[in-house]
């Protein structure tokens, strides 16, 4: 029960990378607070980890709107006084579309979510954090953070953006004993990746399976040991780290 009483926020909360990583906290006491795009998708998730009242908050959120950004930090600070971790993992893909052709409406769409999303979650959770003197917040980027992806250039681009808010607000509190850092998945087994994939048409995932060296994609649950790790005192000297998870993607040259 290493996490038992610790209060543990987790944008996405419902979705597959997030459900796994809050069923590994709530196994080791963790107090959550799951937040996705509806009440009614984190209200279930928490229901079926078994959480009692008292033990989390489900919450609905479009995180590109600080408004709502705040609401759910305010809501959580109200009901335990406090944030320990913080899971900024919320993120959407858009369409597939190539630099010459995507839209507007698509560009707003995922910078919204993924830029301003994890900006804001950082900016309204850092302040908490810095009050306590103690913290740990974990932001998704990408492979797609550390390199280019035909067709994704919009992703591509948000997720380097989360790279650069992480090295950045890790710098800017490394005093201050709250931890910043990024993790970068290869391709997961999660709804985004069948979007992505049905998008992109026949063979995709071949194509995906055949770039990494293990030869698959990785599992939710092999994503949330690495939060769970670096939300943990056996990472207290690691911050401003950028971990890939990629199945050997990255060693590639």
């Amino acid at each position: 029960m290493e996490f038992k009483d610790k209060v543990v926020v987790i944008t996405g909360g419902s979705g597959g990378i997030g459900s796994a990583t809050a069923e590994i906290f709530a196994e080791n006491g963790a107090k959550l607070v799951l937040i996705g795009t509806s009440s009614e998708k984190t209200e279930k998730k928490a229901k079926e980890l078994g959480l009692k009242e008292g033990e989390y908050l489900a919450l609905g959120a479009d995180v590109s709107k600080e408004a709502d950004v705040k609401a759910y930090v305010d809501a959580t600070v109200d009901k335990f006084g406090r944030i320990d971790v913080f899971f900024n993992n919320a993120g959407v893909s858009g369409d597939i579309a190539n630099t010459a052709d995507i839209s507007s409406e698509n560009m707003e769409k995922i910078y919204g979510v993924n830029i301003m999303g994890v900006h804001f979650g950082l900016k309204h959770v850092l302040k908490v954090m810095l009050k306590q003197k103690s913290g740990s917040i974990i932001n998704t980027s990408s492979l797609a953070g550390l390199r280019g992806f035909p067709g994704l250039g919009a992703y591509v681009a948000s997720k380097h953006a989360v790279v650069g808010l992480t090295r950045t607000a890790a710098l800017e509190v490394a005093g201050e004993g709250v931890r910043v850092n990024a993790i970068c998945p290869a391709p997961v087994e999660t709804r985004m990746m069948d979007t992505i994939e049905k998008d992109m048409g026949e063979g995709a995932r071949e194509n995906f399976e055949a770039g990494v060296p293990m030869k698959r994609y990785g599992k939710r649950e092999e994503i949330a040991r690495l939060v769970y790790f670096l939300a943990s005192d056996k990472a207290s000297f690691i911050t401003g780290g950028i971990y890939t998870i990629d199945g050997g993607q990255s060693a590639k040259a």
